[in-house]
């Protein structure tokens, strides 16, 4: 039994000098092949480097929406330069977070909100014509901006597929992304307390329309919760998931490692 952590950002500064250990802890509880997941340019080439060590990790490169004020102004580029490289396995994570908006913490009104939802969008859009142009498939962040997120990949979904990670919905959210022809993927939420509307969703999904991901090091899941998050964790939402579903846990660990490599560029060569 194998399976795949298809979100973690290994080049955390919480995981310096320990990366190394990661994977020998996820080996053991069998999770074989990490996807280091950037948050920008910098974040992106570190995920890459992680990725050219260690044959079980594989990069997605991309720009986060938090990190929008910081891109530059045309990153297709860049993107295009790092996807090119055949450790990289999808373009992200991209999309859209409304979460702090500037009226929120204080920093501005619905000016300033409007000119960081443009930034966002803007980079968005970008990485969205660089994965269809290359191929890609891209994984999307939404936080408190389901309607805009959806709407503005929507006109893509005929040429790329995404995956909604961290996903937070309910079934009427993974129906939505299921007529899109895309995914979800689940995090250590669906063994949380008051994950209920996610352990919904993960009940309605079929086999091939959901993955599995850490978020590491966020998100740990229970009996892990409070503490640091790590790719070995997948087994706890997986052996959570086999519950939610009454499915055995090898099917569980099959079907979404083969999902993963379906979806992911190269994840199937190991």
């Amino acid at each position: 039994m194998t399976l795949v952590d298809t979100h973690a950002h290994l080049d955390s500064p919480e995981f310096d000098g320990e990366v190394p250990q990661l994977l020998d802890r996820a080996a053991a509880a069998g999770v074989t092949r990490i996807l280091s997941v950037g948050t920008d340019g910098t974040s992106s080439r570190r995920a890459l480097a992680l990725a050219e060590r260690h044959p079980g990790v594989h990069a997605v490169v991309g720009w986060h929406p938090g990190h929008a004020s910081e891109a530059p102004q045309d990153l297709r580029a860049e993107l295009r330069a790092l996807a090119a490289h055949p450790r990289v396995a999808a373009i992200g994570e991209c999309g859209l977070d409304y979460y702090r908006l500037p009226s929120r913490v204080g920093t501005g009104g619905p000016g300033e909100d409007a000119a960081v939802k443009a930034q966002q969008a803007r980079i968005f859009e970008q990485q969205l014509e660089v994965a269809g142009e290359l191929g890609l498939n891209v994984v999307i962040h939404t936080r408190e901006a389901w309607a805009d997120t959806v709407a503005q990949f929507a006109p893509h979904a005929g040429r790329i597929r995404a995956v909604f990670h961290c996903f937070a919905g309910g079934p009427d959210e993974l129906e939505t992304v299921r007529r899109l022809g895309s995914l979800v993927s689940f995090t250590g939420i669906v063994t949380f307390k008051n994950g209920g509307a996610v352990r919904a969703a993960l009940a309605a999904a079929m086999p091939g329309g959901y993955m599995l991901e850490t978020d590491c090091p966020y998100l740990a899941p229970e009996p892990h919760r409070g503490r640091r998050c790590e790719p070995a964790h997948v087994r706890p939402i997986a052996e959570r998931a086999a519950e939610v579903t009454g499915r055995p846990l090898e099917a569980v660990a099959a079907e979404t490692s083969r999902t993963a490599e379906s979806f992911f560029r190269g994840l199937g060569r190991g």
